[in-house]
This record gives structure tokens, sequence and C-alpha cells, in this order.
């Protein structure tokens, strides 16, 4: 039967966290809004009226999450076939690969090696990989999506990839001849397989409380028919919501076409830091280049200004500290061409901004940039021993991702995963940016919430939504947890408080080692799309 949307909810019992109440236990849903939110004793009027009452029975009521840079076909892929994330060694890898090529047929689509967490410190070479793949055709993009191993057989099905920027005959492909093996890859799917991976994203999303994705496409990453596909089953569905980004340069009225919010999100100006094609001012520490520049601060003000004369939200995918400056310049320009205050207004966006110094962070501000970064980069590849350090040093690796100081200069935040990159988890997400492996760029629990729900909301420009008050859109999660209190963002302060005085609501405590928040419901506008 057909959820109404009319339909009058009383939850009752539990914490509501919202701003309109600090000490709320009890909130009503009218149809597709929150009518009220206060205490349980206050609730008893609408028992009555109610067409379902719901006993938290101790639950967190919150906002429902926003993940802002998703790729949901890839990531619906990873978690229905064949996903290296996480795997220990090569030659585990390896006997992964060749258990999925025996139950598989047709073109292999895997994800998620990362040669630099294995103890042989290399992927396998070409003869090993169609080894293990039985002579099929098979991709397997790296963790950070901007390079992948091609079997033999799949090579040859991308025309001309020899002549290929990127192209290596027996080492992972990067540039365009990455983008090539992928297009064929991808080509071989069927609209059934498509729908299966696109449905499976969708369904992990409801499981995690997240309400809404932003889906950053492109001719570079998916396809045209693969972000109208994904368009068309959201809107067969209750939710999640997703929201699409088109990232082809001069790309507006495709993007108007598809039905895009925006002609952005993964427009790439470089690439990873992971595959050595992050455009960075100095060499890397362990490779004698600079990366890869894919956009100049030319390309990228002709269409910012474009974007902005079309009243459409532009946005780029930079990393490393030189794609960021070709970014800040093009933007600068723009704003100079068409006027900063409409530049400003549209919140462009810069996907991952990564390597930010003070100087950069301060340009975001000044333009009105909306900052959509990953917290779960830092959790996988930070610390001493990790991946950015091999790249780029210590000194270096120590200034990414600087999330306190974005928020300190007023720069919006919007947290996303990334999947298939990192996976869905916004809790965990919450968790890597409250306990950054760089003391200095923590923030606060409750910031890092805010980023992974109302975050995502302003940065389409709907600064109502992403909050629990009266009159707001009911998109929520409900969360078995333990203790709430207040954390703060240094452990070497004052860490936290379950003082009820304080009058500020409490979150789940994400201590690492403690367990994350179990979501029993999730609700897009309304309409249950989870229930445990």
């Amino acid at each position: 039967m057909t959820e109404r949307t009319n339909r009058t909810v009383l939850l009752r019992g539990g914490t509501v966290y919202s701003p309109a109440d600090p000490f709320a236990t009890a909130m009503l849903v009218e149809g597709e809004h929150v009518a009220w939110v206060g205490s349980d004793g206050a609730a008893e009027a609408y028992a009555d009226v109610a067409d379902e009452v719901v006993e938290l029975a101790g639950a967190l009521v919150t906002p429902a999450f926003v993940d802002a840079h998703v790729h949901a076909t890839s990531a619906g892929l990873a978690l229905t076939g064949l996903d290296l994330t996480g795997c220990p060694s090569l030659p585990e890898a390896l006997a992964r690969i060749a258990g999925y090529a025996g139950h598989n047929g047709g073109v292999l689509i895997g994800h998620g090696w990362d040669e630099t967490k294995w103890p042989e410190g290399r992927p396998p070479t070409l003869e090993e990989l169609d080894r293990a793949a039985g002579g099929a055709p098979l991709y397997l993009s790296r963790t950070d999506v901007h390079s992948a191993l091609a079997s033999t057989a799949l090579r040859e099905l991308a025309e001309g990839l020899e002549g290929l920027p990127g192209f290596h005959p027996d080492a992972p492909l990067t540039r365009d001849a990455h983008h090539a093996v992928r297009r064929a890859a991808l080509a071989h799917l069927t609209p059934a397989q498509r729908r299966a991976a696109q449905q499976a994203t969708l369904d992990r999303a409801a499981e995690l409380g997240i309400g809404a994705l932003h889906e950053c496409a492109g001719p570079e990453i998916s396809s045209e028919e693969d972000l109208a596909a994904l368009l068309a089953l959201a809107a067969e569905n209750k939710g999640p919501e997703v929201f699409g980004y088109w990232g082809e340069l001069g790309g507006v009225e495709t993007a108007r076409r598809l039905g895009a919010f925006g002609a952005g999100g993964d427009l790439f100006v470089d690439g990873a830091l992971g595959s050595h094609t992050a455009c960075l001012h100095a060499p890397y520490d362990d490779a004698p280049h600079t990366g890869t520049a894919y956009l100049t601060a030319q390309q990228v003000a002709d269409h910012v200004a474009a974007c902005t004369e079309a009243g459409l939200q532009a946005g780029f995918h930079a990393i490393g500290d030189a794609a960021l400056a070709a970014v800040l310049d093009g933007v600068r320009a723009a704003a100079d061409r068409v006027g900063p205050a409409r530049v400003k207004a549209l919140r462009h966006r810069v996907e991952h901004a990564e390597a930010l110094d003070d100087k950069a962070i301060a340009a975001f501000a000044e333009l009105g940039l909306t900052a959509s970064v990953q917290p779960a980069f830092d959790a996988a590849w930070g610390g001493p021993d990790g991946m950015y350090v091999q790249r780029l040093g210590a000194e270096r690796a120590a200034a990414l991702n600087p999330f306190a100081a974005l928020l300190r200069a007023g720069v919006p935040l919007a947290f996303g995963s990334d999947a298939p990159v990192t996976a869905l988890d916004p809790w965990g997400t919450v968790r890597a940016a409250a306990f950054h492996q760089t003391l200095d760029h923590r923030i606060s629990v409750r910031a890092a919430f805010t980023a992974h729900t109302r975050g995502g909301w302003r940065a389409l420009g709907r600064d109502q939504d992403g909050v629990l008050v009266p009159g707001a859109v009911a998109s929520y999660a409900v969360w078995a947890v333990g203790d709430l209190v207040v954390q703060a963002p240094d452990s070497r302060v004052a860490g936290w408080s379950t003082d009820p005085r304080s009058g500020t609501p409490g979150l789940p405590d994400l201590t690492p080692g403690l367990p994350l928040p179990t979501c029993l419901r999730t609700v897009v506008r309304g309409r249950t799309v989870h229930q445990a």
C-alpha cells in the first residue's frame, strides 16, 4: 500500500536534536513537514489525532544526513560486486579477482585497490592481472578512482588507447587512457545492471540515515545516460533525494537538459594524490613531477562566468595547491567579469579542496565558495604513516584538509564520501572530522554534524532545510545510541559535557573505538524509506 504523504506522525519518548528546543523529547510531523517539537507531556495533546505514534524508547531523532559527493553507479557496483577496499596484500587481491572472475561473465568491474597499504608496495603487473581475470575484460579502479588496472582484453575494447595521455603498456592507466577504459567497461553495463547498482546505493544510503545525495556525474566519470537514469530512478523512489551535477566544461545546456542542479562536481582541474595526478606547486616527494593540470585559470573563469550568467551553480574537482590556485584565479577573474555579488550568490563549489593554505582559505571566503570535502580521506590516508606523507612528506601532509581553519574563516562546509572512494558512512565521516589526525584541523562533533546535514542543503541554496524545527521538511533519522554528549574538537581541552544546564543539544559520543549509532528508521519528506 502506498504511504500517504499527508499522514500525521507523533514521535515521543526519546531525544529530538532541534535548535528550537534543546530539551525536546517529542516531534510531530504533518505530511512532508515538521509541525512541532517539544516535551512528552505536551505531546499528549497530539496523541489522539496522530495517524501513527512512534515510541522512541530513548532513541535519538536527528535531521537525515546529506552526502554531498557520490558516484551512485560505481558505488553500487562496489557494494554488489568486486570491492578490494581494505584488501591486505597483492596476493589476496589477485585471489579475490580470480574468485570473482570465476563466478561472473562479460566485462568485470571492480574497485578499491591501494598499493600503498600492501606489503609489496606495488600494483599487479598486466600479466598477473590477465592471469587472475582468466583472460576476461577487467576494469579495476584504484581507491581514489583516478587511475585503474585494465586487463589486456579490456584494453583491446578501448580503441586508440596507446596514443592517449596516461597510457602505459604494463602499469595502471591514468588521465585520458583511464577515462577510455572506464568508458569501454561501463558501456557494457546493461540498463538492468546499472539500475541494480544505483538502487543498491540508494538502499544503502537509506539504511545509514542519509536522506539526500549529490551525484557528481560527467562525461569523464559516467555518462549522460547514467545521470538521467539515476535521476529517473530517484524520482520513482520515496527517497533518498538525488541532486545531480554535470561536470563538463561549457556544459550549461547539457546540465539543464539533464535536470542537473549544477554544471560542476567532478569537473577535473587535476587528479588525486594517490595516483600522483593531483597538481602541485612543488614536486611529489616520491615522484619527480608535480602532477597533472587539466584546466587553466582562463578555462575556469569562462566556465564560472557562463554558469553565473545562466544562474547555474558551477563546481570543480581540485585537490593540489596548484589546481586550487587555478580555480581561485579563475573564479576571481569571473567575478571581475560578471560581478562579485552575482558570483557569490550562486555558492559555486570546490570538491575535495585538500591542499589549502591561509591565503587560499581567505579567497574561498571572499568569493563565497563552498568547500565540498571528505573527512574520511584523512582517516584513510592521513597520519604519520599514511599515503599523504608518502606522497608529500610530513610537513605538506600535515597541512591537508584544514577543516578548523575553513570554519574560522566562515567558509561553508558540505561533507560527503566520494563513494566509492570512501564508503557511505555518515557518522564515521563526522568522527573523522572531529578526530582529524592533525590536531589543529579538528572541529567539534556538532560542527561536523552540521556540515553533514545542513551543509549539504546550504550548498544547494536551501538554508531552511536540514534542521528539525516547525515548518522544516521532515527528512530525519532515528538512532539507537548510548550517552549523548557535547564533544569538543581537541582532547587536550575539556572534551565533552553532559551537563543539561549548557542548553546545547547532545550528540552521540564519537570517541574512536566506541560503536557508532545504529539507524532504526529513515524518513524523507515524511515518507519512511528505511525501517530496521
